[in-house]
C-alpha cells in the first residue's frame, strides 16, 4: 500500500509543504462547484443537494433557473503548485440562508476568489463586502458562462467599485488552465502584501 505524500516526504527527509487555505466565493450559481472541480487535483468533496418546491419561497433563482442542485455546506478539493506550496481550496454555499457558514470557513484562510457572473453582479456584492470587512485579501475572477466575456475587466471593477489594488480577471470556470491563472494571480497578490512585513 503507497503512503501519503506527507509520509513520504517525511521518511526521504524532504519537509513538507506549506499549506494554503483560499475560499472560492460568490453569489448562488456563479460557478464556485464548477471552479473547484476544474483545478483540483484529487476528486472534489462536494455537498450539493438538489433544489426543492419547499425552497422556492427562499431561494433566488432570478438568471438560473436551469440550476438543479446547490452547495449546502462547502466544496473541497486541492492543487499543489510547487514541491514547496499546496493550496486547500475551499467553496462556500452560495445562498444567503447558508451564509452563516462563511465565518467558520474563513478561519485561517489567506485569501480567497470572489467569482461574479456578470449578467448578475450584484449576486457577488456579499462576498467582495465579506472580505473587505475582515481583511482577507481576494481578487475577483468573472466567469464567462458559454465562453463569452461581454465586458472588459475595468468595466467589472467599474461596476463592482472596487479599489484599484484588487485584481480582476476574466475566467472559465469550466477550464482548468483559467481556473489555475485565477488561483496563481492570487498568490501573486498575497505575496507581493506579505513582502513589506519581510
Amino acid at each position: 500500500m503507497a503512503g501519503s505524500d506527507t509520509t513520504d516526504r517525511a521518511s526521504a527527509g524532504r519537509p513538507s509543504p506549506d499549506t494554503v487555505k483560499i475560499l472560492i466565493a460568490g453569489g448562488f450559481g456563479v460557478g464556485k462547484t464548477t471552479m473547484v472541480g476544474s483545478v483540483s487535483e484529487i476528486a472534489p468533496l462536494r455537498t450539493e443537494e438538489p433544489l426543492t418546491m419547499a425552497g422556492l419561497d427562499v431561494d433566488d433563482l432570478d438568471g438560473v433557473e436551469q440550476k438543479r442542485a446547490t452547495t449546502v455546506a462547502m466544496d473541497f478539493g486541492r492543487i499543489t503548485v510547487s514541491d514547496d506550496l499546496v493550496l486547500y481550496l475551499f467553496g462556500t454555499p452560495g445562498q444567503q440562508r447558508f451564509w452563516f457558514m462563511w465565518n467558520d470557513l474563513a478561519l485561517g484562510a489567506l485569501g480567497a476568489v470572489v467569482l461574479v457572473d456578470v449578467r448578475r453582479p450584484k449576486s457577488s456584492f456579499a462576498a467582495i463586502d465579506f472580505f473587505e470587512r475582515r481583511g482577507i485579501p481576494f481578487v475577483v475572477a468573472a466567469n464567462g458562462f458559454h465562453g463569452e466575456h461581454p465586458y472588459p475587466a475595468e468595466d467589472i471593477r467599474e461596476a463592482l467599485t472596487l479599489p484599484e489594488g484588487v485584481p480582476v480577471l476574466l475566467c472559465d470556470a469550466r477550464e482548468r488552465e483559467s481556473s489555475r491563472d485565477v488561483l496563481i494571480a492570487l498568490i501573486d497578490r498575497l505575496i507581493a502584501q506579505a513582502a513589506p512585513a519581510r
